[in-house]
């Protein structure tokens, strides 16, 4: 069974750094799939940031040489390191894997585990 669990959410202001971290339990990310999701209040789940067996990374263009997705192979753990925090950025940030097909990262139906999530807040 698979198990995400993320940390490293947090408040900052805005300009400012956080590092989120997914470790994973019953799943390789080196050898599968996995990506950061996040979500505002009253908006839909969206795609920040995502690869396929840590080849080629992809980006949602809002985060675009601000965010960096990385993958330590040896601690089986994904990171996520956020700078320049905007405002926009605030949301619940969750970790996915385990995907049914290597087409369209960003979808959320793509994905069959999830973790809990981690807040991230960024006051202007």
């Amino acid at each position: 069974q698979v198990q995400l669990v993320e940390s490293g959410g947090g408040a900052v202001q805005a300009g400012g750094s956080l590092k989120l971290t997914c470790a994973a339990t019953g799943y390789t990310f080196s050898v599968g799939c996995m990506a950061w999701f996040r979500q505002a209040p009253e908006k839909e789940r969206e795609g920040v940031a995502g690869f396929y067996s840590i080849g080629r990374k992809y980006y949602d263009d809002t985060v675009k040489g601000r965010f960096t997705i990385s993958l330590d192979r040896a601690e089986n753990t994904v990171y996520l390191q956020m700078t320049d925090l905007r405002p926009e950025d605030t949301a619940v940030y969750y970790c996915a894997s385990s995907c049914r097909s290597r087409t369209d990262w960003s979808r959320v139906s793509n994905y069959k585990s999830w973790g809990r999530g981690t807040q991230v807040t960024v006051s202007s």
